[in-house]
């Protein structure tokens, strides 16, 4: 099974955009892992892909055939360079740090200051109570 024409003229168009050149990668080939038996451990299907400009390597063992794992490498690579131009990656770590924020532990003083406004709230509900004819 091969890739179409389609979609590698669309891959072409996409790596001009983005003004990556194909001499710019550095492409080995190595043996896959996992299942596959003596097919996989014969053949090196698998392609570890380098662009050198930005140092970012894709290792893509997704198919058992070299053709359609080097078409995948390289899409994988341009979704990488095209984050990293766009600043999706300074987004992506901004993401994370929040979460991280999130689930830091809290210090005592903020501790202490969360229960004083429960309980300033507390005493604001007793206030509102209704007021019984025995009083």
């Amino acid at each position: 099974m091969s890739v179409s024409p389609e979609k590698e003229t669309a891959l072409r168009q996409r790596m001009e955009r983005l003004g990556v050149r194909e001499d710019e990668f550095r492409e080995t080939f190595i043996r896959s892992s996992g299942p596959g038996g003596q097919k996989v451990n014969k053949t090196s299907s698998c392609v570890h892909l380098v662009h050198l400009p930005t140092g970012l390597t894709v290792k893509c063992q997704q198919e058992r055939s070299q053709s359609l794992n080097r078409f995948v490498a390289r899409r994988l690579l341009l979704d990488r360079i095209e984050r990293l131009k766009t600043g999706l990656v300074s987004a992506e770590r901004m993401r994370i740090e929040k979460i991280r924020r999130q689930k830091r532990r809290r210090s005592r003083r903020v501790k202490e200051k969360i229960l004083e406004a429960k309980h300033l709230q507390s005493e604001k509900k007793t206030l509102r109570t209704r007021i019984g004819p025995d009083e």
